[in-house]
Order: C-alpha cells, then structure tokens, then sequence
C-alpha cells in the first residue's frame, strides 16, 4: 500500500519533501507533479524501482528515459555540453522542454537509448520537485505517468491512488500540474531537431 502526501505547490512542507526523499533512497517508486504532468521517478542507480516502472508503463528496452534536473550545473556530468547547447539549454530551463543529448559515462547503461548512448534531460519549473532534487542531490530518472492503452498521462492523484497505490511506494498529490507532455528537442546534432511538440513553445527550434 503506498503513502499518500498533500504537498503545498508553491510552499512545500519541508518534513514530506524529506520523509519522499527517504522512500526514493530506499529503493521506492514514486509518484510526482511536474509543471507538466504527474511522472513516475526513482533513483538513478536504483534498477529494480526501474524495473518496476517498465512494468507499470509496459516499457521495452527502447524507452527513452528523463533525467530530471535540480538545474544546469549536474547536466554536464551526465551529458555531453557544448558552448551552444548550454546557452540553448540556460534559455529554456527550468520549463516545459526534454533534450535529448549525448550521454556521459556516468549514465547507467541501463537508462540509455541501446543505439545511440543518448539520455533525456531536463529541469522542470515545479518547486515540489525541485525541492525533492535539492535534498536528494542527483537526478530523479523518471518517466511520464502514461498508462498502458492512454495517450495521457493520469490527472487526479486520487485517481492514481485507486489505480496504483499496489504498484508504488509513494504518491504526492501536489494539485493540478497539467496534462500535457514536455515538447522534445534533439540536440545531439548540428541543429536541434524537434521530436515531440508538447507544452514548451516551439518557436524558437524550428
């Protein structure tokens, strides 16, 4: 049975930010707001919890997995930056946007697309979760709360309690976030490329 926290969007209460942080280190799977939509999250180095969000999302191999950021500074120890990228990457974080970019060896092998050593990276603007990364101090590897069958991800936390509350150790209900994904961007080439249009604006890569 998980846990079920109320957590204030703009004032999280600091005692649940640290009883979460607890659970991800133990190995939980855990529910999250972002400024997008709810995800699923873990910690890095943690693949059994990996293992079980494949199973909850129904996964292969072939999944492109997020780590998400507490900001630009641990980018550049899990991906490879360059002077362009990293200015294009400081005008649009924290926000709405997933870049796709060539991984470091500090990536578990397990995260990475099996063909191009590519990992998912971003900095959500959500103080919930940016307060999880702070006390935690590394990324959360995470993934959309998109059931098997939607094309959505999951809204109601207490919906998410009904449906997984079997699955997962801990779910925050940190109010409504949104329902759209973040718009992908693929920066691994010598133009950024756009792979998904979501809720980040667009203009300024195509």
């Amino acid at each position: 049975m998980s846990q079920f926290f109320q957590i204030h969007q703009d004032n999280p209460q600091k005692r649940l930010i640290l009883q979460a942080v607890e659970i991800l280190r133990q190995g939980g799977v855990i529910i999250y707001p972002t400024d997008c939509a709810y995800a699923l999250g873990c910690c890095l180095e943690n693949k059994k919890a990996l293992d079980r969000i494949k199973q909850i999302r129904q996964l292969d191999d072939k999944h492109n997995f997020t780590l998400v950021c507490r900001d630009l500074s641990v980018i550049s120890t899990y991906a490879k930056v360059d002077n362009q990228v990293y200015r294009l990457l400081k005008a649009h974080t924290p926000g709405a946007y997933t870049f796709i970019l060539n991984a470091t060896t500090e990536v578990p092998r397990r995260l990475l697309h099996p063909k191009r050593r590519t990992i998912g990276m971003r900095v959500p603007d959500n103080q919930i979760v940016l307060d999880l990364l702070d006390v935690l101090g590394e990324p959360i590897m995470s993934t959309s709360l998109i059931l098997p069958g939607d094309d959505l991800p999951l809204t109601d936390p207490y919906d998410m309690r009904d449906t997984l509350q079997h699955q997962v150790d801990l779910i925050i209900d940190g109010g409504f976030c949104g329902m759209e994904a973040t718009t992908v961007i693929n920066l691994t080439g010598d133009v950024p490329e756009l792979m998904r249009e979501g809720a980040g604006d667009v203009a300024h890569f195509i």
